[in-house]
């Protein structure tokens, strides 16, 4: 009796634990605009993961480089996307718009790379920087994958 009422505590307490656990990775790791990502048909864990590193989830976030909201999308980024798409033009600051815009570049480059992790440093560098470094062989061997990374912002996203 005295084993099952130990195993019944450890249970209880690995149940507790886990819930406080998830709750502190759900404070940690926002998911912002679920029906939009899910809508999107790119993985939401990888446009999650995008959102924490490119913005920290900081929707009003604006670079150096004058990228701009969750998804730092430059403003000839997106223009790119609302005129080969048909969408119309909106704020880049609006969360909603800046998710759905940078989830349909990030499903348009994984489109036009084989290659998933490349896809995702175009999506960080540029789509012309990463076909150059596929055109290096000190960067690519096989012009699909990427061996070494460059820039190092665009490398920590390994």
């Amino acid at each position: 009796m005295k084993y099952v009422r130990s195993l019944l505590l450890c249970a209880a307490a690995a149940v507790l634990l886990s819930a406080a656990l998830y709750a502190s990775l759900r404070l940690c790791y926002r998911r912002p605009y679920p029906s939009i990502v899910k809508e999107s048909g790119v993985e939401p864990a990888l446009v999650y993961a995008v959102m924490k590193a490119e913005s920290g989830f900081d929707e009003n976030t604006v670079s150096r480089a004058g990228a701009v909201g969750l998804m730092q999308l430059l403003p000839s980024t997106a223009e790119f996307i609302v005129r080969r798409e048909g969408l119309a033009e909106g704020d880049l600051l609006d969360g909603a718009y800046n998710t759905m815009i940078g989830c349909r570049y990030l499903s348009y480059l994984i489109g036009r790379f084989s290659d998933e992790h490349t896809a995702v440093c175009a999506y960080n560098a540029g789509e012309g920087t990463v076909r150059a470094w596929l055109r290096d062989p000190a960067y690519s061997s096989d012009g699909k994958t990427l061996q070494t990374i460059p820039y190092p912002e665009t490398r920590a996203y390994e």
